[in-house]
């Protein structure tokens, strides 16, 4: 039970990073080349965590098969979901420009920008609660590339809401749901797999790493290269580097 609780904590923590960012996004008229810059350094951590955390830890646990297959699989899952959303007006969730529909331009989009987020969350969550299993090693280095890489998503898609038109109530109520779900997935992902065996423990971190891969591809490079074409790849391989140090430190 402590244990559970203990992970839950940690997905709360790195979830309310989203809130942390919305503050700033909601609060401050932040330049979208900051925001974008913030974007592509979060990207670079959150690689650094998928290659040299996520990836390796499901190797050591299962192997190739079940490491590829599930990063395969969760990369699939993600991209089908998200393109569905994006169908519905959640495509531009993390962009900070006047990109996001408002509802009278696409009734419904404040939905499926929801659910998007959740979408971009969960996978997060779960690997935070399952990596912590054990007394594994990977959680804190993932718990902290999570939390810095939810700042400037939070940032980015506060800002394109209230460009939208969107509420801070709806914005702040968004992100505040976001954290306890983010929350309740790290204590699922503790509670529901303690018994599984490695090699199922393996698929559903590869699982979680493709679908995080997935997701900066599709929605945090994009926002970051679209304000900042110049510096993003710099800026990414920085993030990276820092990530790496500290997973290594």
């Amino acid at each position: 039970m402590v244990g559970a609780l203990v992970a839950g904590g940690w997905g709360l923590f790195a979830g309310a990073a989203l809130l942390v960012g919305a503050a700033v996004g909601t609060l401050f008229r932040v330049p979208a080349q900051w925001i974008a810059l913030i974007m592509a350094f979060g990207s670079g951590v959150l690689i650094s965590a998928v290659s040299f955390d996520l990836m390796a830890e499901a190797y050591e646990q299962g192997g190739v098969v079940p490491t590829a297959c599930g990063a395969v699989a969760g990369a699939a899952v993600y991209s089908l979901a998200n393109v569905l959303l994006a169908r519905r007006g959640a495509r531009h969730r993390k962009r900070s420009g006047g990109r996001q529909p408002s509802e009278e331009e696409q009734p419904g989009s404040g939905n499926a920008i929801a659910l998007g987020a959740l979408l971009d969350g969960i996978p997060e969550s779960v690997v935070i609660g399952t990596s912590l299993l054990g007394g594994g090693s990977v959680g804190i280095a993932t718990v902290a590339a999570v939390f810095i890489s939810n700042v400037p998503e939070g940032m980015a898609s506060a800002a394109g809401m209230k460009q939208a038109g969107r509420s801070r109530t709806y914005v702040f109520t968004l992100w505040a749901v976001i954290a306890v779900v983010s929350a309740l997935a790290a204590l699922a992902g503790y509670s529901l797999l303690g018994g599984a065996s490695p090699g199922v423990m393996a698929a559903i971190t590869a699982v979680a790493a493709g679908a995080i891969l997935a997701m900066i591809a599709d929605t945090m490079i994009p926002e970051a290269f679209e304000e900042a074409h110049l510096l993003t790849g710099l800026t990414t391989v920085l993030g990276f580097l820092v990530a790496f140090v500290v997973s290594h430190a």
